[in-house]
């Protein structure tokens, strides 16, 4: 019989305990075969963005099939506050679940609701494709479903970081994950959008320090190679760098440029 506390072979829960850093890339163009080409290409997950991205339940369906093709985990960032998707992803195969705009202890306990089974939480039973996908029973899924469904709260806003520790105290919450764009926003009352600004750096490193006291796992999405490299060192195990767009475009201009 499965060992009950372990999580799924291979699965993100399972590497992240290892204390891997594990790279994420950014999926925001609804094309499952762009996401097979990102695992492709050699990261260790790809994050599927339905907040700000044009992925969609169908997308999303079929991108976690091509992250799993292409030899990588699969992670959902929902809409604000769509704790339905949470569940529809985790049965539709996702490894992880990123959701935004997290702000105090209720929503963080909204989100363990919906990733997590009783005790822990509140999702129903049905997550054929997952275990299909994963290729394990669904008796094998159910006992290691708690630990292998990755959950982290994004940490967004003043309101957000003054709920920090109650947040992070939350049974079932894996971890936090920094959105430095919208932390730099809130923090300057709209004034400014600068998600490499030196005080938001600082206090992205303090939100790391106060996950991994607390036992969670650190996340963010980084701007630049510097961004990534200094979040490493500060502690970040899921550090998100590179989007689909960014890297089309970026790839397609420097080509064009050179055949100038």
């Amino acid at each position: 019989m499965s060992d009950p506390r372990a999580p799924l072979s291979n699965s993100l829960a399972d590497t992240l305990a290892q204390d891997t850093t594990i790279v994420t890339a950014w999926s925001t163009m609804a094309v499952p075969a762009v996401v097979e080409l990102l695992a492709r290409a050699g990261y260790g997950a790809v994050t599927l963005d339905m907040q700000h991205g044009a992925h969609d339940i169908a997308s999303v369906r079929d991108g976690i099939a091509a992250a799993v093709l292409g030899g990588a985990a699969a992670l959902v960032r929902p809409p604000v506050d769509d704790f339905a998707t949470v569940s529809r992803a985790f049965d539709l195969g996702a490894q992880g679940v990123i959701m935004p705009m997290v702000n105090s202890v209720d929503d963080a306990l909204a989100l363990v609701a919906a990733a997590k089974y009783p005790p822990l939480g509140a999702r129903s039973w049905g997550p054929h494709r997952a275990a299909m996908l994963q290729g394990v029973t669904l008796d094998d899924y159910h006992r290691a479903a708690n630990r292998a469904a990755v959950v982290f709260a994004m940490i967004e806003t003043p309101a957000a970081v003054a709920a920090l520790d109650d947040i992070l105290a939350v049974e079932g919450l894996d971890g936090v994950f920094i959105g430095p764009a919208d932390l730099s926003l809130t923090l300057s009352d709209g004034a400014e959008i600068a998600p490499g600004a030196e005080r938001v750096q600082t206090l992205a490193g303090e939100v790391a320090a106060k996950a991994r006291a607390a036992g969670k796992h650190a996340g963010i999405y980084t701007n630049s190679v510097e961004d990534a490299r200094r979040a490493k060192a500060m502690g970040f195990q899921l550090i998100a760098h590179g989007s689909d767009a960014g890297i089309v475009l970026e790839t397609a201009g420097r080509m064009a440029r050179d055949l100038d």
